[in-house]
């Protein structure tokens, strides 16, 4: 199979013969506007007023009661996991077909992932497969927790992600984890604007973390975010990404080891000007996703749609080619087209800081490893 067909399409979505990047951030609103104003107020770092605009502005749209802004998505994760509960020793489980800040985020605690199964539709977690790991491996003590069979150690949390924008099945790997007492952190890093049975993914969890790095829906340039209905989870993390330190007006006192993960007022305005824009950002890339669905019907690549109950912001619009030998020559042929695309990540248990994890059977992870590309999926401008 040829691919010109894909590669003349997708160039006439963006309206150019020159390199088409996977996807670009876009500015039409107050960023440069914003950004001004940031740096005439001098409060360029770690204070401001657009840092706490945007936590108000960033729970009200998510649905959240609280939400406290970092310095990226992966220090949300770290952050989470730390306010959750999470030590040193702990387990955490998590799926091996993820970007690898969800694995790296859990072992800065000195916590030990282990990797289950996705579905192949959602490319998040799979519920039945979570079930199955904990009837079969793990049991629940008279404190309350639930302990690895295999190797006595404490199942701390359980860290779902929902793949490009597809929510996962969080509500049904919720009641799984509350059945087991197990704490639930949604990695939404790649989710802002997508929804499940009508609530904002991030929101089910005890936190949810999105990120506003470059390539997102939305950017800050860097920075990420932690949402909670929880207030006292809300003010640790919030105690503890500003360095632990106490109130006072003038005396520098801390009280835990903290860290310096606060997102600078820079990014804040950047971010706050991104938000404004957000729906119309999601409905110009879901129409796009709407004109891929469309081309790729009824032929041999399977365009990834939201799965039904979900609305996806389609971060990164996603396909599913016949086999590995396709896939290869799918990113070949669009790549030397100077159209970028790009295969979903490697599988967490194959690289070598994680091979030794315990992990259950990966069935569909490998199947999907193995045929899923990503296609460009920026902002149309001429949308």
């Amino acid at each position: 199979m040829h691919y010109s067909k894909t590669i003349d399409f997708i160039r006439k979505q963006f309206n150019t013969e020159e390199f088409i990047p996977l996807h670009a951030p876009v500015f039409f609103g107050n960023e440069k506007k914003y950004l001004n104003e940031c740096i005439d107020s001098t409060f360029v770092s770690s204070v401001g007023k657009f840092v706490d605009q945007f936590e108000k502005d960033i729970a009200k749209y998510t649905g959240a009661k609280h939400a406290v802004a970092c310095v990226n998505g992966t220090n949300g994760l770290h952050m989470g996991m730390l306010v959750g509960g999470v030590k040193e020793g702990d387990e955490v489980i998590s799926q091996a077909l993820t970007f690898i800040a969800t694995a790296n985020a859990i072992s800065y605690i000195g916590a030990k992932p282990v990797f289950i199964d996705v579905d192949k539709d959602t490319m998040g977690m799979s519920p039945e497969a979570l079930t199955n790991f904990l009837k079969n491996s793990a049991e629940k003590k008279e404190d309350g927790y639930t302990y690895n069979k295999k190797t006595g150690k404490k199942i701390a949390a359980c860290v779902p992600m929902h793949t490009f924008g597809l929510p996962a099945r969080i509500e049904e790997i919720k009641s799984i984890c509350d059945d087991w007492n197990i704490f639930l952190i949604e990695d939404a890093a790649e989710s802002l604007g997508s929804r499940y049975n009508g609530k904002h993914t991030g929101t089910i969890g005890k936190i949810g973390v999105f990120s506003f790095n470059g390539n997102k829906t939305i950017t800050a340039g860097g920075g990420g975010v932690l949402i909670t209905d929880d207030e006292a989870l809300a003010k640790k993390a919030k105690h503890l990404t500003t360095q632990a330190k106490v109130p006072h007006q003038w005396k520098f006192e801390h009280d835990a080891i903290g860290y310096n993960y606060r997102m600078p007022n820079l990014n804040a305005a950047l971010a706050c000007a991104q938000l404004e824009n957000l729906d119309e950002i999601i409905k110009n890339k879901r129409e796009l996703a709407d004109r891929y669905s469309s081309l790729f019907k009824d032929t041999e690549i399977q365009f990834v749609k939201e799965p039904e109950g979900t609305v996806s912001n389609y971060w990164l619009n996603a396909l599913i080619l016949e086999n590995k030998e396709e896939r290869e020559k799918f990113l070949s042929e669009t790549n030397e087209a100077g159209v970028m695309t790009r295969p979903i990540w490697e599988l967490m248990t194959s690289l070598p800081m994680f091979e030794n994890c315990q992990h259950d059977s990966l069935q569909n992870s490998k199947w999907l490893v193995d045929r899923v590309v990503n296609i460009p999926s920026s902002y149309r401008q001429n949308g």
